[in-house]
């Protein structure tokens, strides 16, 4: 079964043999460090290798980092590239940059994360984050049952900027749970109860443990944790488990890393959402070869603005009315 992949290395060069007509690809990634863009990388060099392109792949040095995309998307308008692939740290404030590029007649293309606004790429592939977020929104709501209606929820979100892909995760979650959005654009401007508070994590495990501590000084009661991902959960456990209160926590997570993965069969995750990193760098790949032979753009999965990749629900506790795979299923078709 194919499995899912990363990209990034900080500002690192790795070519394939170009063919005849010199195409080459640019891939920009939030960092280097989190196996979700290690993966993602290792599936767009496997595309590259295969179809001839010469890639160079950049990254900065920390989730948010956008001076370093910015860099590097210049370097690659500089190369001549024929493509570029990003996953933005800042969706909006790379927008000009990305402009330039396209200006320059480059295909760019955002993998996981849409710019804002989405059309400020000529495309974007990605799991549908919305959906992921709901799904397990909607398994912990169900998990509680009529205990829902008092949960304590923490949020652990991505960056104070508030990416795409942090805003569609924790509202999908929200929608799922039953909690009343407000504005779906925005985190942070409900007033349910339930939520005990936002803080953010930069997606990684010593940022969840942080925010975790942060957020159980409001209100050591909280029994339900969503987080922006898998990283990001293991670290608000380990807050929870300083505390004691490991196990009688639900936590929900975005990412389907086998990490994570794992974490649910030992207990630390309760359920997460699978994505399909691999998915999105090869098919960005060859999007960048037709464009580069044809002048052919790619086009969105219908009645979607984005090119859907996929996504499953993984839980060791299946619960009724929401559609879910195996930990062993989930094993099989993870990264990291």
């Amino acid at each position: 079964m194919r499995r899912a992949l990363w990209a990034a290395a900080a500002l690192g060069t790795l070519s394939a043999p170009a063919m005849a007509q010199d195409i080459s690809a640019c891939l920009i990634t939030k960092t280097d460090s989190n196996p979700f863009f290690v993966k993602m990388r290792e599936g767009a060099e496997a595309k590259a290798a295969e179809l001839g392109i010469e890639l160079k792949s950049y990254a900065g040095r920390i989730d948010g980092d956008n001076e370093s995309q910015v860099a590097a998307i210049e370097t690659c308008i500089a190369d001549g590239a024929s493509g570029i692939l990003i996953t933005p740290s800042n969706t909006s404030a790379i927008v000009p940059s990305v402009q330039q590029a396209r200006d320059a007649g480059i295909l760019v293309i955002a993998l996981d994360t849409p710019l804002d606004p989405p059309d400020a790429a000529d495309a974007t592939f990605a799991t549908d984050n919305f959906k992921a977020g709901e799904l397990i929104g909607q398994w912990a709501a169900a998990k509680l049952g009529d205990a829902a209606a008092d949960a304590k929820i923490a949020f652990l979100d991505l960056d104070v900027s508030q990416p795409t892909v942090d805003v569609l995760r924790d509202q999908g979650f929200m929608t799922g749970f039953g909690i009343d959005t407000k504005d779906p654009n925005v985190i942070g401007d409900e007033d349910d109860p339930r939520i005990v508070g936002h803080d953010v994590t930069a997606g990684a495990n010593d940022g969840g443990t942080k925010a975790m501590e942060n957020l159980l000084i409001q209100d050591p009661d909280i029994n339900v944790v969503y987080a922006i991902n898998e990283p990001a959960a293991a670290g608000g456990y380990e807050a929870l488990k300083a505390m004691g209160r490991e196990g009688d926590v639900l936590v929900v997570a975005v990412d389907g890393g086998c990490p994570g993965v794992q974490n649910i069969a030992d207990g630390v995750i309760g359920a997460t959402s699978q994505q399909y990193p691999l998915d999105m760098a090869a098919l960005g790949i060859e999007a960048i070869k037709a464009f580069a032979d044809s002048g052919t753009k790619p086009e969105p999965t219908e009645g979607k603005n984005f090119l859907d990749t996929g996504v499953r629900l993984i839980t060791a506790e299946p619960v009724e009315g929401v559609d879910s795979i195996s930990v062993e299923e989930g094993l099989e078709l993870c990264w990291g």
